[in-house]
Order: structure tokens, then sequence, then C-alpha cells
């Protein structure tokens, strides 16, 4: 089948980015500044992101609040219109997390589901509506200049809050604004109607941000600590392992796979997401063992070399009784690593601007 491409295709070739097929899109793992120089430009400044391959799922009309709140985990009662929140969407049988995402309530009986890439079928076979994931691109601006360098193209979307939702103007085009991002800075994100999605996001780089790939994007979201679909959520993870039991709204009645999770519940996780750091600048790897002496007690979901830190770290599931501080080994093929458990998120944002 052939890859998808975002409406800023054309764009991103032009500033010689290296596109790499991911969830089924072609979209760009860095540019000629290189994953490094966006990671920290991100970290001390404002980048901007072309996410278009993730989702937009529209559930409207009559009963959409009610639908999203039998299907979903979170409760949307604890929010209002123009507002967001993130959810999962889990399997009935086990409880698992067949999907991460992100609600938009844009207005009274219309929300906007922001599944990953490759999960748009499956939260559209679960919750109905319509795919219109083609009609739009999604631009992240994400540092801590983002939302001061968004203000000199439209004040309207830069003055969005934290996890708010607000529809604004920009050149006679109606575009959609929420707080979110995934790299732990503060952001904004960005839906505008695809064809003048191109006109906008030259705009964004006029305006001083540097355009960045998912190559810096992955490097900083493993520094926050957030999971990936595919790595620490997905077939057989629970929100419990993950350490995200806030997502699930018990007392709001019935939703899918709650039966499932009641019992993990009830007798307790046999594994759960912990960080690891190790000395040095070799990155631990998905899928390497994780030893504490000679028994094996987990492995490696996600791991990189740290920009801002320095040095590797990982997330990784491990026994519940593993403890913060501990001394672990990675198999790096082989080669042993030497790691410690830490807290979450490895990197706080930088809020000094």
């Amino acid at each position: 089948m052939a890859l998808r491409r975002s409406p800023l295709d054309a764009a991103h070739r032009d500033l010689g980015a290296k596109m790499v097929a991911f969830g089924g899109w072609e979209m760009p793992v860095a540019y000629p500044s290189g994953t490094l120089v966006e990671h920290r430009t991100c970290r001390n400044g404002a980048v901007a992101f072309d996410v278009s391959h993730l989702g937009t799922v529209r559930v409207s009309g009559f009963g959409s609040f009610d639908r999203l709140q039998r299907t979903l985990t979170n409760d949307l009662g604890k929010i209002t219109p123009g507002r967001a929140q993130y959810t999962h969407l889990l399997d009935e049988a086990d409880g698992s997390v067949v999907d991460d995402l992100i609600v938009w309530w844009v207005a009274l009986d219309d929300f906007h589901v922001m599944p990953n890439a490759s999960n748009t079928e499956r939260v559209l076979e679960a919750l109905g509506g319509e795919d219109v994931t083609a009609s739009r691109a999604i631009i992240a601006l994400q540092g801590p200049d983002a939302r001061r360098w968004l203000a000199d193209i439209v004040p309207e979307a830069a003055s969005v809050k934290r996890f708010g939702v607000k529809p604004f103007s920009w050149k006679g085009v109606m575009c959609l604004a929420a707080g979110t991002g995934y790299t732990g800075e503060e952001g904004v994100e960005i839906a505008v109607p695809a064809k003048a999605a191109p006109a906008f996001w030259e705009g964004v780089l006029d305006a001083g941000f540097l355009p960045a790939g998912l190559g810096a994007r992955d490097t900083l979201r493993l520094e926050a600590g957030l999971p990936l679909h595919g790595h620490e959520l997905g077939p057989g993870i629970t929100p419990l392992q993950a350490g995200l039991g806030w997502v699930v709204a018990w007392n709001k009645g019935e939703f899918r796979g709650r039966a499932a999770l009641e019992n993990e519940r009830r007798r307790g996780v046999d594994r759960e997401l912990r960080g690891l750091t190790v000395d040095g600048r070799q990155p631990p790897r998905a899928g390497y063992p994780v030893m504490a002496g000679p028994e094996l007690v987990g492995e490696v979901t996600s791991g990189n070399f740290s920009p801002t830190l320095g040095h590797g770290i990982a997330l990784a599931f491990l026994p519940p009784h593993a403890r913060e501080g501990q001394e672990v080994t990675i198999d790096a093929r082989g080669q042993s690593l030497p790691a410690r458990i830490v807290p979450t998120p490895f990197v706080r944002p930088n809020r000094s601007h």
C-alpha cells in the first residue's frame, strides 16, 4: 500500500528533510540542522513539527458525549467544551491499551478525537464518527518561546490555555488551536485546513520556528517520560502497568475494558513502567533485557541518548518491588550497561523564558 503524505510534504522536501515511513505515512525524521540541534532548540527556543500523520476522528451530533463516555477511560464530565483531555481506548477482553489519544472538545456536541497514526481505523470502528484526517494538517509548535513567537502570527491561537481548545481565523480560514503537545515543553498544536497549511507553515518558519522532525520529537518525549504507543502502550499493556491509572475514571460508570482492568487492579500489577539512566553516551535500545544480578527482571521499551543530560536514558517494565536508586544492568547485545532506576520525567520543562 502506498504511504500517505502530509499536506506539507512538498515543503519538507524543499527544506531538505530526510523522509521516512512512519505509521503508514511518509514523514520528516530530521532536517539538515540535525536531530540534536532540533531537540535543543525545542528545549531552549521553539520548533515546528508536522504531526499531520496523527488521525482526526470527528464525533458529533446528539449522543456524542455519551458515546465517548461509554467507550473511553477518562471522564469528559471533568472538563467542558473548549478543553482537551488525554484518554485511552481499551481492549474489552484484557484491558490493554488499543490506543492513547487526545480528545478536543470543540463545541457542545462536536469532538475531535486524535488517535495515533496507525490506529485511526480502530478508533473509528470503536467510536463511529467521521475520519477527517485528510482535510487538515496538524502543526505542533513547541518550546518555551512557542507562544511568544506564535503571537506574532496569530495572537488568538497563542493565547489558548494549556489543554484548552480554541477556534480562530487566519487570513479568512478557520483553524483550531489546542494547548497540547508531546515534548514536555509548553506549546500549541494547530489544525489548519489542508489547502492553507503550506502558507501557514511558511509563516511559522518566517516567525523564527525551526522545523523539527520525528527524531527530535521522540527524544523529547522520552526525556519527558511520555509513553509511545507500540512501546510503553499497546497489546498486553494496561494503563495501570504503564503508571497511567489517573487516566481511568472509576467513578463514571461503565466503559469499554472496565471489567478486565478492575480485575487487574484488584489482584495488583505484575510489572510497572520505570525510568533508567546509564553512564556514558551509549543508548539503551528497545528490547534490551534488564538484569538484577543474574536474574532477568524486565525489558527496555524505549531508550536513547539524552541530548539534554548527555547520557543514555530508557523506559522499561520492571517488577513492582523495584525501587528508585536500585542498580541494574542492561544487556546491550552482550555488553553490560550499568543502569540505575530513577523517577521520571528525566528532564523537566524549561520555564525560564
